[in-house]
């Protein structure tokens, strides 16, 4: 990250005259590095991390997202939805690897169930992760036609988490570009997928 201190302003005349200096320069790629990673899917969801999913990706504040997953349970889509374990039960486990097999197809699937450790000190493991109920869950598509989008959003998240818990690895390459032309110098990054896992 560039020190705060070397940032220039430019007023319409500076940047003016830098367009048009780099726009008849010579561009040359100084560097190209690419690195192979291996990105781990995420545990199952505790009662905080759904709520700061659902935050992030939904907009939902606490109370909203707590009120829909209340009614996910009450309706038997989701098991309790107040718990601080990572763990899937057998029936839990069997229900995502099921899917994962059905829906996308074997070469998704993890050769072993993945086990997540809870990292909260003196976690309430009573109950299992948040998951979708049952050993064969529920589509998207039958919690929007009975509980409305809402649901259907909350389910959503819930149901590709717990899936995704136990599929392969992501497999792919982070590249970073440095660009320079005239006085200028350009920084790009981007990864390509290899495999989503």
């Amino acid at each position: 990250m560039a020190d705060p201190k070397s940032v220039i302003l430019l007023d319409e005349k500076a940047a003016t005259e830098l367009k048009q200096k780099v726009s008849s320069s010579k561009i040359i790629v100084k560097s190209v590095e690419e690195r192979p990673y291996t990105q781990r899917p995420s545990a199952p969801f505790t009662t905080s991390t759904l709520q700061q999913e659902a935050s992030y990706k939904l907009r939902f504040p606490v109370k909203r997202t707590m009120g829909v997953a209340q009614n996910l349970y009450e309706n038997g889509f989701i098991t309790y939805m107040r718990t601080d374990s990572t763990t899937l039960s057998e029936e839990g486990l069997h229900g995502a690897r099921s899917a994962i097999t059905k829906d996308f197809g074997a070469e998704f699937l993890y050769p072993e169930n993945r086990v997540y450790q809870t990292k909260v000190k003196n976690a309430q493991e009573a109950h299992e992760a948040i998951r979708p109920a049952g050993s064969q869950f529920a589509s998207i598509d039958e919690v929007r036609a009975r509980l409305g989008e809402e649901a259907a959003k909350i389910y959503e998240l819930i149901w590709k988490r717990t899936l995704a818990s136990q599929m392969k690895d992501a497999r792919g390459t982070r590249i970073a570009v440095e660009i320079s032309c005239a006085d200028a110098l350009f920084k790009a990054t981007g990864k390509t997928i290899e495999f989503a896992g």
